[in-house]
């Protein structure tokens, strides 16, 4: 499945690693089934606590789906089936605590995950970008996520930019994206470290304190979200316009 699940019992925590480093973890249909079966377990799992979620490798958190991945749309054009929409842990009705540790590139649906993480510590080498729109694809569920966490003009000017600009990882943890920033590579044991001491504090107050951070503005992106298939609908090219745009895609892009 490419999903690994290592537990701590001594911390309480959980480690969640996407693990296809060869595919810059991208997911896949098959992955994201067992992103939504391993959330849902851990509603059962009192021993963990706490959760860690990162990408394995070094060179990417996640990429987002998988391009080559065959994902069947329905006939109506009032669906969409997006396998991406449950991989995250509110989405499976999880409110233990969940930090992301994101090393390399972090981008398009990898926000999915980062969206519904409490906070993200990152190796001083991360890159943030969205190439949604450079391949002819509406960014939606990926900006409601990230739009609340990041100010506005930052989630703006990374949607509509599109795979000519990557943030940096000193510049996320300036905005507020990034919660810490770690040397290379020291992302995933700082992110222990903190997991650690929030699964040490009773976990029925830091549940509810999750929930409470979360209902703040639950409304807001529950109506965002509503929008988002409809605009993907209209908006989108069709598939075979995204692959040759995908197919020409060039390595020139500037960090910031």
């Amino acid at each position: 499945m490419s999903v690994r699940v290592e537990r701590d019992k001594e911390t309480g925590v959980a480690v969640v690693t996407l693990d296809r480093a060869e595919k810059h973890n991208a997911i896949t249909p098959e992955m994201a089934r067992a992103l939504s079966d391993v959330w849902r377990g851990f509603r059962y799992e009192d021993e963990v606590r706490a959760i860690v979620v990162t990408g394995a490798g070094g060179r990417a958190f996640c990429t987002g789906i998988d391009r080559s991945a065959e994902v069947p749309q329905p006939s109506s054009p009032y669906t969409i089936d997006d396998p991406l929409l449950t991989i995250g842990p509110k989405a499976n009705d999880l409110w233990k605590p969940v930090v992301a540790a994101v090393e390399g590139m972090a981008c398009g649906g990898a926000f999915y995950l980062l969206g519904e993480s409490e906070f993200l510590i990152a190796g001083e080498d991360a890159t943030f970008f969205d190439p949604h729109t450079t391949y002819g694809m509406v960014s939606a569920f990926e900006t409601v996520h990230m739009a609340q966490r990041m100010p506005y003009g930052e989630i703006a000017r990374m949607a509509l930019m599109g795979s000519a600009e990557r943030i940096s990882a000193r510049r996320a943890h300036e905005t507020g994206l990034v919660s810490e920033l770690t040397e290379p590579g020291g992302a995933l044991a700082a992110a222990l470290r903190a997991a650690a001491v929030v699964a040490g504090h009773p976990t029925e107050a830091v549940q509810g304190t999750v929930r409470a951070l979360w209902s703040v503005r639950e409304a807001a992106r529950a109506q965002a979200l509503a929008h988002a298939p409809h605009l993907v609908a209209l908006g989108n090219l069709p598939p075979e316009r995204q692959a040759e745009l995908f197919g020409r895609r060039g390595a020139g892009f500037r960090t910031r």
